[in-house]
């Protein structure tokens, strides 16, 4: 596979570029344009940022059919998405680093940003991408600007603005395999300074999974918003921004299959699903797996001149509620020695946060930026687990060491451990930083940057059962664990063991500086070369999650970073050819990740500070637009992330460590992507658009396990995919009809395998990518061109 890749890279270089942001550039004024991005906190020439950027232009997005950020990964070699049941425990991961959020107080190493407002979760980032104007991916720590949540990067997502004409679009898309999509979208002029934008959409799918039970597709979804935005000039020198949306996402996802082959009798109880690793399409449950989600959130930016500066103001409010509905057993039903498990957890989150800074003119000796932060998110989980375990049963066998089991009195020897746990966390971020650029001469700049944050995290957490079992646990309170104590404290009566309804509660607070150094020189007025270092920072969490237990009471010590990234930033052809590139070493100490963990009987994931890991390699980003109606791109990656020191975490043996070297999850050593978008002017009633996207990647592990067999069973293979499209484009742009082949080789693979299935067996999660489909979109415009 990393042959294929090299030999197809090096067929790239002779003439293609970046996938990040050819076609708005071939869009926006075509040979030359330039492509502006927010990276640090002002508008800029992307060539002049000293940062490893991406940008997918609203363009790429749409001609690639993707739904969400999910999306982005095939066309940012970078950038991976770890795919899970619920939206709850999906993340972002950037350069091989990334934090899976199994817990409800720990937040990710990648934040996700919309229209400026860091979002506490990634998951409230999975919105769909309706009229969206670019996507930003900054690469590596990005802690002085962004600081909360950016130890590995950020990802932000910059929606359209109101424009001062009337305008709009309708949209509509049919995909096979029964995908419905539509949105609708309005530019309005409220008066001579006023302008409005609203955006609605909705979508369905039946999914890509047979669940032969309940005889039904599932891995599908349905979801529904709109967005808007006023934004108003309140004389010459304030300009107001009101932004809205809301979303609501019904998702019977993500049904984990059985890939492997069972060691006990589950294998007979799963024999009708065709176990063949990643090309199974068949489950059999008797719960649909499911996420329900409702997201909204409001935000103010002013920005004000004052004089030659200019002061933003960012006020934002947000909610996110999330149920996650899961099939824990993966089995139709109860059978002798084989558990029932179904979990049901609503989880609500709410997020206040204000930003203020302000930035000086740009081209004088010194240019700067100085700011504060502040932000509180709430969130709170009640989530209980039902579970069935039987011993004997009356009903006949199915087959041979396969007896079903049922709740019907007298019929089999049962019993219902059922445990309901209320949980949460409120994080209170509070930080202030600055960034300042010495023009030392036309050619020289001198950036650096700091940032003081302060952390504090309160916790609560309470179990309750009806009976101990498996998967469901003790009483899990303050009477047994006194805030962390396997005592309780003298006085109080109560017994070592002995629960007393009290929530155990915990808190830590921490403060950091955190910044970055660097030097950028401008080789000729097309070319520029920067070397900068950068101390990352994510703050404290704990294990907070429904089985709990005293071993996971202790605090996870914040995460740092010492990253160091060298680059060139190239123009040639008057701008119709630019080459991109990068190089870094990272370190990180306490690196905050998810490592196997047993609890009470049943499989899960543990948050660890699993000590210190480092990621280095390099990225290659080329865009040529060889005329005006034809751009190509790629993007090459090579990423080295691996363990250099793992830390056991309390309560755990020798066998769980890991070794030196080995490799991190979703983490693929090589990943490429390449496209192009060529535009045929027919001078008839229609010119035509053909676009392509080629992504690759290597070998990826998607599970740190100390077991070499875990990792190996738990490695998705290298993979190739290829998406085409053809479309008829008024030459006015009043309508467009695109015709789409997804995954045109019907190339098979996963987006995650975990271990823990019945009877040793691994589970696969199978994306809609994964199987070749074929779609059509039509879009009317209207209004000013």
């Amino acid at each position: 596979m990393k042959k294929y890749l090299l030999a197809g890279s090096a067929l790239a270089l002779i003439a293609t570029s970046a996938p990040a942001f050819a076609q708005d550039a071939a869009d926006e004024g075509g040979v030359g344009a330039e492509i502006i991005v927010t990276a640090q906190k002002r508008e800029e020439n992307l060539q002049d940022v000293p940062l490893a950027v991406s940008v997918i232009g609203g363009e790429a997005i749409a001609n690639s059919g993707a739904v969400t950020l999910e999306n982005a990964q095939y066309l940012v070699p970078s950038l991976n998405f770890r795919k899970s049941g619920t939206t709850l425990n999906q993340a972002l991961f950037l350069r091989g680093v990334g934090t899976i959020n199994f817990s409800i107080a720990a937040e990710p190493s990648v934040a996700a940003v919309l229209d400026g407002v860091v979002l506490s979760r990634a998951g409230e980032g999975f919105t769909d991408l309706a009229d969206v104007e670019r996507i930003e991916v900054l690469r590596g720590p990005q802690g002085t600007l962004f600081g909360k949540n950016a130890s590995a990067g950020v990802v932000s997502i910059v929606t359209k603005r109101p424009s001062d004409s009337l305008e709009g679009s309708v949209e509509a898309s049919y995909f096979t395999k029964e995908e419905y999509r539509g949105r609708a979208t309005i530019n309005l002029p409220l008066g001579e300074n006023i302008r409005s934008r609203f955006t609605g959409y909705y979508s369905e799918y039946d999914g890509n999974i047979r669940n032969i039970t309940l005889d039904r597709k599932v891995n599908g979804y349905k979801h529904y918003g709109f967005r808007g935005a006023i934004e108003a000039d309140l004389g010459d020198t304030v300009t107001l921004l009101l932004r809205g949306d809301w979303r609501k996402a019904k998702d019977d996802c993500c049904a984990e299959i059985i890939g492997t082959t069972p060691t006990n009798a589950a294998a007979t109880a799963l024999a009708a699903t065709g176990i063949d690793g990643d090309r199974t399409r068949r489950i059999a449950q008797n719960l649909v797996t499911a996420t329900n989600e409702e997201s909204w959130g409001i935000s103010l930016q002013a920005d004000i001149e004052l004089g030659e500066h200019v002061l933003t103001s960012i006020t934002s409010y947000r909610g996110w509620d999330n149920q996650e509905i899961r099939d824990g057993d993966w089995l139709d039903r109860p059978y002798v020695g084989l558990n029932q498990l179904h979990d049901d957890g609503p989880q609500t989150s709410n997020t206040f946060s204000q930003e203020l800074r302000i930035a000086s003119p740009t081209g004088n000796f010194l240019e700067y930026v100085l700011g504060a932060y502040y932000s509180k998110a709430d969130s709170d989980r009640t989530f209980a687990r039902s579970v069935i375990t039987c011993s004997a049963s009356t009903l006949p066998a199915v087959a041979p060491g396969l007896t079903p089991c049922s709740t019907a009195p007298g019929v089999s020897t049962i019993t219902t451990p059922y445990g309901i746990a209320d949980f949460g966390s409120v994080f209170k971020n509070f930080a202030v930083f600055g960034q300042a650029t010495l023009n030392l001469s036309d050619d020289i700049r001198f950036i650096g940057g700091l940032r003081w944050t302060q952390d504090k995290l309160n916790i609560y957490h309470i179990r309750r059962t009806t009976l101990a079992g498996p998967g469901v646990g003790g009483s899990f309170d303050s009477g047994v664990y006194n805030n962390g104590a396997l005592v309780p404290p003298p006085g109080t009566g109560f017994l070592a063991g002995a629960p007393n309804g009290i929530p155990f509660t915990a808190n830590t607070k921490n403060d950091n500086v955190s910044g970055k150094a660097a030097v950028q020189v401008d080789l000729s007025d097309n070319n520029m070369a920067y070397l900068s270092y950068t101390r990352g920072y994510k703050g404290p969490a704990y294990n907070v999650f429904y089985n709990m237990a005293t071993v996971h009471t202790n605090v996870i010590e914040p995460e740092t970073v010492n990253a160091f990234e060298a680059g060139l930033k190239n123009s040639f052809l008057d701008g119709a050819l630019i080459v991109n590139l990068a190089a870094y070493y990272a370190k990180y100490k306490n690196y905050q990740a998810n490592s196997p963990d047993f609890v009470n009987g049943v499989r899960t994931t543990r948050l660890i500070n699993a000590g210190t890991v480092s990621t280095q390699g390099f990225e290659l980003e080329l865009v040529a637009n060889p005329a005006s109606n034809f751009s190509v791109n790629a993007g090459l990656a090579y990423n080295k992330a691996r363990v250099e020191e793992f830390k056991l975490p309390p309560g755990a043996d020798a066998s769980q460590l890991i070794p030196k070297g080995t490799p991190l999850a979703n983490a693929p050593e090589w990943k490429f992507a390449t496209g192009f978008d060529w535009n045929i002017e027919t001078g008839g009633f229609a010119n035509i658009e053909v676009n392509g996207q080629l992504s690759m990647q290597s070998d990826q592990i998607y599970e740190l396990s100390p077991s070499a067999a875990v990792r190996r069973g738990s490695t998705v293979d290298g993979y190739a995919i290829v998406d085409l499209s053809a479309a008829l484009v008024d030459p006015n742009d009043g309508w467009r009809v695109a015709f789409q082949v997804k995954n045109l080789f019907d190339t098979s693979f996963a987006s995650s395998i975990v271990s823990g299935g019945p009877g040793g067996s691994f589970r696969y999660i199978i994306p809609r990518e994964a199987d070749r489909y074929f779609g059509i979109t039509a879009r009317i415009n209207f209004g000013a061109n």
